[in-house]
């Protein structure tokens, strides 16, 4: 059943879902905070349209800054801003902010400590139209190595925007990535939100599914799915904050059940999956599936075809944890 404890889209399970994007979220948001915080500027390099900053340039056009086709000198001028007691959100695809500027980003952003917050869009097949070239697959794991990084992946628009407002208020460098997808609406305004804190959304006894960003749909999909006809009682988590993982909600959940799955739109290496295998094989040693984008790269379609295609979807990853589930060889 879903947790009681939390009060999240009562539509989640009907085709009538509504439906937003997380790169609208934070447009919105952003434009909403900076009417009231000052300090707030924004950056990008030649994007503002595709990731929503157009309002705020026309509200704030003294707060905006465009860098055109230059990501590794955005990043520099944002450590400088941060320095300057500025809050500078740097905002770009995901494919290119932090892939093309990532050594700027180490040493004059996570290196520095600089308060500036990184805003990837279009992640994982969200950008699926554009091709494997396009949609990013690695960003996750080139931030979450850095020191002093902090990784958001919010699994839906309301949490985006809570999301925001949380890191406009935290000091420190910050990656938050975002999809262009119009994706479900999972939580509520009053589902709440923090930074380093995982939420248990749906409880079980047999099988903990570890998700983070908008694939958490499918995989709390999953859940009812193999519930019903498999009679496996799972418990779904979101984990928006990747860096620092809450080990506290993972380890209470997964003792309890003593099987993991992780669900994300990121290689399976370096990404969610690879923070829980990191923390259950020092901690917990627990029998993991690990299930995203497995040492390969994406190609060309709508964001739901590569899901289909990835068995990334709910059907996708109902059989998978069947077979996982099924196999007696590990439980000892």
């Amino acid at each position: 059943m879903l947790n009681k404890t939390l009060k999240l889209n009562e539509n989640i399970f009907r085709k009538s879902v509504e439906r937003k994007s997380q790169r609208e979220a934070f447009g919105e948001k952003i434009l909403e905070l900076a009417k009231k915080n000052t300090k707030i500027v924004a950056l990008t390099a030649n994007l503002k349209s595709s990731v929503k900053l157009s309002a705020f340039e026309k509200e704030f056009s003294e707060r905006f800054i465009e860098v055109g086709i230059a990501e590794q000198n955005m990043a520099g001028i944002a450590a400088g801003l941060a320095l300057s007691d500025k809050i500078p959100f740097m905002v770009s695809h995901a494919i290119f902010s932090p892939s093309r500027n990532w050594d700027q980003i180490r040493v004059s952003i996570a290196l520095s400590n600089a308060n500036v917050k990184i805003v990837g869009t279009h992640a994982g097949f969200s950008n699926g139209p554009d091709g494997s070239v396009a949609e990013p697959f690695e960003d996750i794991a080139l931030t979450r190595v850095l020191p002093n990084m902090k990784v958001i992946h919010p699994i839906d628009s309301i949490q985006t925007e809570k999301a925001v407002e949380a890191l406009s208020k935290d000091i420190g460098p910050a990656y938050l990535r975002i999809s262009k997808a119009k994706t479900p609406v999972i939580t509520s305004s009053q589902t709440p939100f923090k930074i380093g804190e995982a939420q248990v959304l749906m409880e079980g006894a047999d099988l903990t599914i570890i998700a983070a960003g908008p694939i958490a749909y499918e995989a709390l999909i999953a859940a009812r799915n193999l519930n019903a006809t498999q009679k496996i009682k799972v418990e779904v988590i979101a984990c928006p904050t990747i860096k620092p993982l809450d080990e506290k909600t993972i380890l209470k959940s997964v003792k309890k059940t003593g099987r993991v799955v992780t669900v994300e739109e990121h290689q399976i290496i370096g990404g969610l999956g690879g923070a829980v295998a990191e923390l259950l094989s020092e901690k917990l040693p627990t029998k993991l599936l690990r299930i995203g984008l497995e040492d390969c790269y994406g190609e060309s379609g709508t964001y739901e075809q590569l899901l289909n295609k990835y068995d990334l979807n709910a059907q996708g990853i109902t059989e998978r944890i069947i077979k996982f589930y099924g196999d007696k060889q590990w439980i000892y």
